[in-house]
């Protein structure tokens, strides 16, 4: 058992409780350790009928994955004081996971209250109940700190209807609840206030299509429903160029403040990206998550990532120095290596 998440079964749920509010309840590969066997047991357990996943404090759900300890594990491998380990052991473990949800064969209920974001996506994105609240902000930020949108982002964004997971992944977007229901990226809204009464109904034992029907709440308009069409006309375009041009001629205050973020963002990672996608489309999960862990070890032999970190989190200036530093500078040689096996072998599951 680790204080950093708690597995307990209460009574007909298996219950996982993400307990690092200070952190925002960012996930560890000791917090990975500790879930995947709980899920397996309680997969096998005929008296469990659900698993909830619940973020503490108020805050947060998950705000993502320990970048930090991978940036500092692979920071001591670039100076030649470590071997990097951590950085494969981590992106390994959570994918595995992510999998493991995706294939969990009973309800699994991510309580996605508050901040959700990249490794945070992951432990709910492909579970079968994905419940928001009035507090759920969800992003995929990491074309801002030179990595990819990985956790199942492959597979999962190119099925967000037309163009907008594509946006989303590029961008960095930050969505709220009744984007994430019009996307289908959430499944049932409802109030903060009611999750703990929520929690109680399926420990009991009752059925979690009705539970959540019952405390359905409305979820309102969702602004990517009216921004589709813009999107659309902009992000079907053959490259991040034209993606780019293709928002500056539509002449909007939106438009332009989009293509003002893409151009702030690591113009290797936004080319990485948008191949990444293109190819997401076509793969099964498995595929997409041996795709994913390709790209996490090609990032580490690369510069914009501990850059990325460096502005982020270690000196937090903001003012990432990206090589190279422009889109037209990325060449097609320097996305194809993000795909190719790495020295050490692709994915096991």
């Amino acid at each position: 058992m680790s204080e950093d998440v708690i597995c307990t079964v209460k009574g007909a749920i298996g219950h996982i409780l993400l307990n690092r509010p200070k952190a925002l309840n960012a996930l560890t590969l000791g917090m990975v350790e500790v879930i995947a066997p709980a899920l397996d047991a309680w997969g096998q357990d005929p008296a469990i009928k659900a698993v909830v996943i619940r973020g503490a404090g108020d805050r947060a759900f998950c705000a993502g994955g320990d970048v930090r300890a991978v940036w500092d594990a692979g920071w001591e491998r670039k100076r030649g004081e470590g071997t990097g380990a951590l950085t494969a052991a981590f992106f390994g473990g959570e994918y595995r996971l992510n999998r493991q949800i995706k294939r969990f064969p009973k309800p699994y209920v991510a309580l996605m209250d508050g901040i959700t974001m990249g490794g945070g996506v992951g432990l709910s994105v492909h579970g079968s109940h994905r419940v928001v609240t009035e507090k759920t902000l969800l992003a995929m930020p990491e074309t801002g700190i030179g990595l990819f949108p990985d956790v199942g982002g492959t597979y999962f964004l190119p099925r967000v209807p037309g163009k907008l997971g594509l946006y989303l992944g590029l961008t960095g977007a930050r969505v709220h609840a009744a984007d994430l229901i019009h996307t289908g990226i959430g499944t049932h809204h409802v109030t903060s206030a009611s999750l703990d009464a929520i929690e109680v109904a399926l420990a009991e034992g009752q059925d979690v299509d009705t539970v959540l029907a019952a405390y359905a709440a409305p979820v309102g308009e969702a602004p990517l429903a009216a921004l589709r069409p813009a999107i659309d006309a902009a992000f079907e375009a053959d490259d991040v160029e034209g993606i780019v041009a293709g928002l500056i001629s539509q002449g909007t205050a939106w438009a332009d403040k989009v293509a003002e973020t893409i151009l702030s963002l690591s113009p290797t990672s936004l080319k990485v990206t948008f191949e990444q996608l293109r190819r997401g489309a076509e793969l099964e999960f498995d595929e997409c998550m041996r795709l994913e862990f390709r790209m996490t070890q090609a990032v580490m032999d690369g510069n914009d990532f501990f850059e990325g970190i460096r502005a982020v989190l270690v000196d937090k200036d903001k003012s990432p120095k990206w090589n190279p530093a422009r889109l037209a500078d990325v060449s097609a040689a320097d996305v194809a290596r993000y795909f190719a096996v790495p020295a050490g072998g692709d994915l096991v599951f």
